[in-house]
């Protein structure tokens, strides 16, 4: 979290509310001076604060969140739709929002629109939704209009977005808006239907189509020819394509292609691409780096009268290939219907279905219409689901943000959208029925009118878990609470996340604001969902879950629920929660996002593979020779600067701090494996002697001399070692391809960058020692010039290693000698009583406590050494950081795809193909949804099984004596036929057929618990219902056979 509150800004114009317009009020809690949450008052002169837009600039870039923020944006329509783009429009930070709606909430509105209450029903939705908005977003002028839509009003925006709107006001305003460039969006959804059509103008300049970082490679030949052919590394492929602009640097013996412009290339291979003509450059020598540029792309878009006769379609679901050609003619039926008649159709009303149908058939002469779909259109015209506005909403909330940034690619220009597999796969014609699918004055009758009244009792009385309280978990609960889901007599929603709030979750987890930072997420979240919906029975729990959570989250708490949603952010936490819905037999809705990216995973029991059974291959780790000697971009840097950190102020610390406590640390010590014992001792040795500083001129002076021993002799010993022109015995230089030639850097006390080096590496220093530090860099300075360095000569004889392979190979032995002088150097613990140090562990967000500063200095010091480009503050604390880029829009598409697979669970869908696994790139634009997969199936003897299968053994007997090893081997013998081989319980093998006989005697006839607690040194709780067992068994033929675990009950 970071400590200043408007750390790291850049300046951005501020705004003004349209005339004829509202303002929002200042938020309660803001003075009118500075407010005290860190953040500019609604509207006024503004920056980019990095602290809370950090993760929302990894995805848009300064240039595009500067763009955003000269925007105005009229938003038409607040029912739920409607105010979900305007939340994420607030969350993203443009200039200004003015919210318009003539209209008064009614009860229907309740059901998606968050913002309202209970008592706001009869106000207008604008006005009593504008405080709760200009809360999300401090830096956002938020102001409301109830005036009818008009040119002078619509003239005064760069971009206008209708939700709700009717065809006819669509059609003139989008007249308006194509004739006088601004940008338009409009959005609609009608139950499980939703509809985004965009119209940025004759001449969209897109800067950015992707949001991927360019591309770049390392050059190993380039032919002269025309066309020329160039040859990349075979480490890794290069990734481009044909059509891709790319510039070279860095090339010796053609040297021309460094000052060419972007070339375009064509694809030949992996490792091959062709350019233009070089026949006329120099002969290739060595080097060179080719980097992908990104060019602009220009897209036209036609107005909305126009584009209306002839769509262009993005599809969202090839199962639906010809949908949404459908829909775009049932959509216009539905509006003239509801303009002759003035209403809308009917829930499940047969004769306004027909007339719809009708009046679509005369629009679509000659179109295959699906006659189920229009009805259906027809039938839900007055339903309003959160999680379809969810999705829609964060679909256009994105497309606002590319019009007015030119960043990611735009949607040209019709979406379609439906979900109509939530409905009953069976028997719908008497679970909805007009009189079920009546309004009932609840705030469920928009969801009512799509389900029924029935569904939504069985909502009321769901029990589910939400594992996280961050983006996606804010936006489950908000869904969770407007769908009524744990909102009856039997109902409840756990959450749990034991996270605190801080400043950069802001921009995202909007059930948050500027003081609740610091408090428990989960609990703050709670509370916000609670005044959306009073109905809602939610606990808010603060423990993690895992192993050692199993107490809390034990059997009685799994078995009474009926799903799980997981909002996490790791692999090992959504792995663990994946196995104990297997055990458990619960479905689990799984999402997750990265930037503009994001997916949809629901594991339903006995139909569909679980979450562990596919995952992503490992990350590829840099190799450690590179890392030590040989980096060549500046990722490599700055993990060399994250081991850095965690090598002088974290691990030091901890060594000494269990030396001077724990009586056995040398001993353990003397075990590890390889040079351990002697790089350990070592480090808690210059910690306690030669290195500990007495005051902060010590800590400066081993700064300083630390600066010299990496950046200048380390370097002189490479460079001596391997010298510039070697050659290696097939006659190439050794420095090339992947390895840089670095040059040793000369110190400069005014050099800032050394400068910054010295004050952050001091500081950190003297915390690890508990002695104060300083800010004052002219003070620093002045002590670094009496700091005296000892010259440095490279000796030899000293062993570099070139690869990884050569490091692993080389031999380990430990000079036993050195280890014994070390022993002996070592201070006693009673020498140094009360003495201990402070281990600094990373913080990444807090950018008073020299972290980044050490971190940025550090990496780019060492670029600097190897003539690598240097990385900002910004991308070096999304690499050292390991952040993960995000973005409200992203979270509240994915979060309402998610929960349209609650629907589906909770009325108890058998068929797989019901069912939707969602893939999306909002930057693409891409959408993809498609049947999960089935759980693969395994067979031993004539049985079928599945990860969903299990044998259940009760452990306990009639007669109330527990089974015994010798009792459990013999049932399944007689049982299944089955001779168990092996037999363990987590890490701990309880039986082996290869186990000393003494030892098999003494367990045959123990308890099956007892031998458990034994093995494991843990006795096995009271909570404790059943244990697993893990089997490896031979079938008749003594053949290895696969068979499910065991699941062993106690009680």
């Amino acid at each position: 979290m970071s400590s200043s509150p408007l750390s790291k800004k850049r300046r951005v114009s501020g705004s003004e509310a349209p005339t004829g317009c509202s303002p929002a009020p200042a938020p309660a809690s803001c003075p009118a001076a500075t407010p005290t949450n860190g953040m500019a008052r609604n509207g006024a002169e503004a920056e980019i604060d990095e602290g809370l837009y950090s993760r929302q600039l990894y995805v848009l870039g300064h240039e595009a969140m500067r763009r955003m923020q000269s925007c105005s944006v009229l938003l038409s329509g607040l029912r739920g739709l409607g105010l979900e783009v305007a939340k994420n429009l607030v969350l993203g930070g443009v200039k200004s929002v003015t919210l318009h709606d003539p209209h008064p909430a009614d009860w229907s509105d309740l059901a998606s629109q968050f913002y309202l209450r209970e008592e706001d029903v009869g106000r207008n939705r604008a006005e009593a939704s504008l405080p709760r908005l200009a809360e999300l977003n401090a830096y956002v002028g938020v102001s409301s209009c109830t005036q009818p839509l008009s040119q002078e009003l619509l003239a005064a925006f760069q971009v206008v977005v209708l939700t709700n709107s009717p065809l006819e006001e669509q059609l003139w305003v989008g007249d308006f808006c194509h004739s006088h460039g601004i940008k338009l969006v409009v959005a609609d959804t009608r139950g499980l239907f939703g509809q985004l059509f965009c119209d940025f103008g004759e001449d969209m300049v897109v800067t950015d189509a992707n949001g991927e970082q360019p591309l770049s490679a390392m050059v190993s030949m380039i032919t002269k020819g025309c066309p020329g052919e160039v040859t990349c590394l075979d480490d890794a492929r290069h990734g481009f394509e044909s059509g891709d602009f790319v510039v070279f640097s860095e090339v010796q013996g053609m040297e021309q292609l460094n000052s060419c412009g972007p070339l375009q290339i064509s694809v030949l291979g992996p490792y091959t691409f062709s350019i233009g003509d070089t026949s006329s450059y120099g002969d290739y020598v060595r080097g060179g780096i080719v980097t992908q540029v990104k060019m602009p792309k220009h897209v036209q878009f036609k107005p909305l009268r126009a584009a209306l006769a002839e769509p262009q379609l993005l599809l969202t679901d090839y199962g639906k290939a010809e949908r949404a050609a459908v829909l775009h003619w049932a959509w216009q039926g539905l509006h003239r219907f509801e303009s002759r008649e003035q209403r809308r159709a009917r829930p499940r009303n047969q004769a306004d279905a027909a007339e719809v149908l009708a009046l679509t058939r005369e629009l679509a002469p000659g179109v295959a219409l699906e006659e189920e779909v229009v009805k259906e259109l027809a039938w839900q015209s007055r339903g309003d689901l959160a999680p379809i506005n969810a999705f829609i909403g964060g679909l256009a909330a994105q497309e606002v943000m590319k019009a007015v940034s030119g960043k990611f690619m735009p949607i040209t220009q019709w979406l379609y959208f439906d979900a109509l597999e939530c409905l009953p796969e069976e028997g719908k014609e008497a679970l909805l029925t007009e009189e079920q699918c009546q309004p009932r004055q609840s705030r469920y009758d928009g969801q009512i009118a799509v389900f029924g009244a029935q569904l939504q009792a069985k909502l009321g009385d769901q029990k589910y878990f939400v594992v996280g309280a961050g983006a996606i978990g804010c936006e489950l609960l908000k869904n969770f609470a407007m769908m009524g889901l744990g909102c009856g007599p039997q109902g409840c929603v756990t959450v749990t996340d034991m996270d605190t709030i801080e400043k950069s979750n802001l921009n995202r987890q909007f059930l948050f604001r500027p003081w609740d930072v610091t408090k428990l997420k989960s609990e703050r979240a709670a509370a916000a969902v609670s005044a959306m919906n009073p109905s809602l029975k939610v606990q808010s729990r603060a423990e993690r879950v895992g192993p050692d959570t199993e107490r809390v989250y034990d059997d009685d708490f799994f078995e009474a629920l009926d799903g799980v949603a997981n909002a996490l952010d790791n692999v090992d936490a959504r792995l663990y929660m994946d196995r104990r819905c297997v055990y458990y037999r619960k479905p689990l809705l799984e999402s997750g996002t990265l930037g503009t990216k994001g997916n949809v995973q629901v594991v339903i029991p006995f139909l569909s593979e679980a979450y562990s059974s596919s995952q992503d291959p490992p990350e590829k780790a840099i190799p450690i020779c590179t890392l030590k000697n040989f980096p060549n971009a500046i990722e490599h840097t700055l993990q060399w600067a994250r081991d850095e950190f965690e090598g002088l102020f974290k691990q030091p610390a901890e060594n000494v701090n269990q030396y001077l406590t724990d009586p056995k640390f040398v001993e353990r010590t003397l075990r590890l494996a390889g040079t351990q014992p002697l790089e350990v001792l070592e480090a808690v040795q210059r910690s306690l002697g030669t290195e500990r500083p007495r005051g902060w001129h010590d800590c400066v002076a081993w700064a300083c001399r630390h600066w010299h021993r990496q950046y200048s002799n380390n370097i002189r010993q490479l460079l001596h070692n391997f010298p510039p022109g070697q050659k290696t015995n097939s006659g190439t230089y050794f420095w090339s391809g992947p390895k840089r030639c670095p040059h040793p850097l000369v110190f400069d006390p005014d050099n800032p960058l050394h400068l910054d080096y010295v004050v952050a590496a001091a500081n950190l220093y003297a915390q690890s020692y508990g002695i104060a530090g300083s800010r004052d860099r002219g003070a620093v300075a002045q002590l670094l010039r009496q700091v005296r360095v000892p010259a440095f000569t490279p000796r030899a004889g000293v062993r570099i290693h070139v690869s990884d392979q050569e490091l692993q190979s080389a031999s380990s032995a430990l000079d036993d000698g050195r280890l014994e002088e070390l022993k002996a150097s070592l201070p006693s613990p009673e020498e140094l009583p009360g003495f201990r140090m402070f281990p600094i562990e990373f913080e990444k967000d807090d950018d008073s406590n020299f972290h980044m500063d050490f971190i940025v200095a550090a990496s780019n010091l060492r670029a600097e050494n190897y003539d690598i480009p240097p990385a900002d503050r910004h991308k070096s604390k999304l690499i050292a950081g390991k952040i993960i880029p995000a973005i409200a829009t992203t979270t509240a598409a994915v979060v309402g795809l998610a929960c349209l697979e609650l629907y589906k669970l909770v009325q108890g869908h058998r068929r797989l193909a019901s069912y939707r696994n969602s893939f999306l790139n909002l930057a693409l634009p891409f959408v993809a949804c498609s049947e999960p997969l089935a759980c693969p199936r395994n067979k031993y003897y004539d049985v079928e099984w599945t990860l969903w299968d299990r044998f259940e053994v009760q452990g306990v007997q009639p007669d109330g004596q527990e089974m015994t090893l010798r009792q459990f081997l013999a049932y399944f013998k007689k049982e299944h036929r089955l001779e168990i081989t092996m037999l363990s319980q987590g890490v701990s093998m309880l039986y082996s057929f290869f186990m000393p006989a003494a030892k098999l005697r003494e367990r045959h006839d123990q308890p099956m618990t007892e031998i458990v607690a034994r093995v494991s040194k843990k006795r096995v709780g009271r909570q404790v219902k059943a244990l697993v067992f893990e089997l490896c068994c031979n079938d008749d033929s003594d053949a290895d056979i696969e068979v499910p675990y065991v699941r062993y009950a106690l009680r």
